[in-house]
């Protein structure tokens, strides 16, 4: 209906007349009245929105819901909050929305309802931008200390999402964190300290000022324990950057983070004992002070089995390792690879799917503020495999409402193309075969045959396709040329079995001569809570444009589950990239005479072209 233009033109003089009315005085006292009319108003508004293409309508929704902000019923404001958070995201009425902060701010602060307190803090959220974040964020921190628990972890999530990403000067956000953790230490998930590391290695500017304000918050008589985690590392990585000042010496600085040591959890001492080890590396002066603490430490018999592996390990090398050897194997951590945040990525599963505003442009344009997945403790540059048995991961894996994805053992294969593919019969032993689908699959509820899931599998080739209340399907896909390879992992998250279970790839007739697919068995009994692997090889004969379809079966409880997955096989997973000098393309482009080497289709667009939100969305691009 919007693509006419008489009926966008009527529909828009429609929702005009609509905010006209509004404006009006009310010509009834009565309650029903008002509903109805404020009724009408918020689903012309949503309309509004939803269309995102009037910025005349969209700035006059945004000043029509500004009037609600302050209105006595807590209905209205909650819902005037709510649709200011989606028109925060639109290039058309972002300014008009952050008109009204300081409304905000005044509601986050005096309004009794914690439900509206909480559409506030993501109104702040949605309309933050590099003008306004420092004033933003600061609010929130201020709010942070008299919040309630049942919102604080989010608002830490987004505090520290909003500091990194319209960080200009690294020092405010590092300043943040670190007050952050000290506000609200028991709400910082693992996830938040994790990153500031990880920036502040990869900034080479900031590393003197981190470890000079963590050594100063540090001294507080009581510290968070994610602060000595911050603490330790920072300073075990760059302590040498303030040990010339005899405020900050390297034995000031050991004999403080051995000072919080004995309060502290076992991954805590275990981070400890790591930064112990790096000062022997930095500060030789302090060795035999040190290697007293962890002869003292491998030698206590009701000590954690992990830190007394660490303290006679560290001991050990310590004492064998030469000058030379040492600095090699305790050398400085590289920089961390660019990855989406896992911070954001936690957000968006707290929130559920399409509850976090403006986050579409997740990879920011931060210079080094990047991403691991793993606990930062575990990489160094050019440790040998000891440093990997010493330094395990102590990251837990994120929760979920279903089984983990583990390691799937030794996989044969005996397919003529195994060799082809060059691809080993399984993933390197111990591994997780999975990569983290936090940030593309939330704790939301049982999916069936999804389009949404299946698109999300254009650009990458691992996360979960399919999951219900019985089971979740994970794939892991490789490729090369035209060959391509697919492990399925099949979890039963009951704590029954699946009797009967079986596993198949249908194709329709004009796919299967376009691609041969050949499935290996899988065992027909599953057990609860276990994991089946299955894999899938695929030859790509000539172009298609359907999707091969994965169809399950199994008995639970005596009832048969049939279930029909769509497997994210696309014709881009087949393309390789060939580089070559212009004059070889030239050359091959002319070769190219037969009428069946070209092909031209030209189809009529979904949606007309709408010139000036066109350039509109162009130039926020262009930004």
């Amino acid at each position: 209906m919007y693509e006419d233009a008489a009926l966008r033109s009527r529909l828009t003089e429609c929702l005009e007349t609509i905010l006209n009315k509004a404006q009006e005085p009310p010509k009834s006292k009565k309650v029903q009245h008002s509903n109805a009319k404020n009724a009408v108003l918020f689903e012309a508004i949503a309309l509004i929105i939803h269309h995102d293409s009037e910025p005349t309508l969209l700035v006059r929704a945004c000043n029509q819901l500004g009037q609600f902000l302050q209105h006595r019923e807590t209905n209205l404001r909650y819902l005037a909050l709510e649709s200011m958070c989606t028109l925060a995201s639109s290039e058309f009425s972002h300014e008009a929305v952050k008109t009204h902060i300081d409304t905000v701010i005044n509601a986050l602060k005096t309004e009794r309802d914690v439900s509206v307190r909480q559409r506030a803090v993501d109104l702040l959220y949605a309309m933050c931008d590099r003008s306004n974040s420092k004033q933003i964020v600061a609010e929130m921190l201020s709010y942070l200390e008299n919040a309630d628990y049942s919102i604080r972890e989010e608002i830490v999530l987004k505090v520290a999402i909003l500091a990194e990403k319209y960080a200009v000067d690294y020092t405010w956000y590092v300043d943040t964190i670190l007050n952050l953790i000290r506000i609200a230490g028991d709400h910082v998930s693992e996830e938040v300290w994790y990153r500031v590391i990880q920036i502040v290695i990869n900034q080479d500017d900031v590393q003197g000022y981190a470890a000079k304000t963590v050594f100063e918050a540090l001294q507080a008589p009581a510290c968070h324990e994610n602060m000595v985690k911050v603490g330790g590392y920072i300073l075990g990585e760059f302590g040498n950057l303030i040990a010339g000042d005899s405020r900050s010496s390297p034995l000031v600085q050991f004999n403080l983070l051995h000072s919080k040591f004995h309060l502290c959890s076992v991954p805590t001492r275990a981070l400890l004992l790591s930064a112990y080890i790096k000062f022997i590396n930095l500060f030789p002066e302090v060795k035999a002070t040190i290697q007293e603490v962890l002869r003292s430490d491998s030698q206590l018999r009701n000590a954690d089995v992990e830190l007394q592996q660490r303290a006679i390990e560290y001991l050990r090398l310590s004492c064998i390792a030469s000058t030379d050897i040492l600095a090699t194997v305790l050398e400085e951590m590289p920089p961390f690879p660019e990855r989406e945040s896992s911070i954001l990525a936690k957000l968006k599963k707290k929130k559920g799917p399409g509850k976090v505003p403006d986050v579409d442009d997740a990879r920011w344009n931060v210079n080094g503020s990047t991403e691991h997945s793993e606990n930062p403790e575990v990489t160094n540059k050019s440790s040998p495999s000891l440093m990997s048995d010493l330094l395990p991961t102590n990251r837990p894996r994120p929760a979920s409402h279903s089984p983990t994805m583990l390691s799937a053992g030794t996989m044969g294969s005996s397919h003529p193309f195994t060799d082809l593919l060059n691809l080993n019969s399984s993933p390197s032993a111990g591994a997780s075969l999975l990569v983290d689908v936090l940030s593309d699959m939330s704790s939301a509820a049982p999916s069936d045959l999804s389009e949404e899931n299946f698109s999300r599998f254009v650009c990458k080739n691992n996360g979960v396709i399919f999951e219900n209340q019985l089971l979740q399907i994970g794939l892991k896909s490789e490729y090369r040329q035209n060959l391509g390879r697919i492990y399925v992992f099949y979890g039963n998250k009951t704590s029954s079995q699946f009797l009967s279970f079986s596993s198949s790839v249908t194709s329709s007739d004009t796919l299967k001569t376009q691609l041969n697919v050949h499935t290996k068995p899988v065992d027909p009994t599953v057990e609860g809570g276990a994991q089946l692997q299955q894999i899938i090889n695929i030859e790509c004969v000539s172009d298609f444009s359907d999707a091969p379809v994965l169809d399950i079966q199994f008995r639970y409880g005596g009832t048969l589950q049939n279930i029909a997955v769509k497997l994210p096989v696309m014709l881009n997973k087949f393309f390789q990239p060939t580089e070559m000098a212009s004059q070889d393309f030239f050359q091959r482009w002319k070769q190219l005479g037969v009428p069946q080497q070209e092909v031209q289709t030209i189809f009529k667009a979904k949606h007309p072209m709408d010139t000036d939100v066109t350039n509109a969305k162009v130039k926020k691009c262009l930004l």
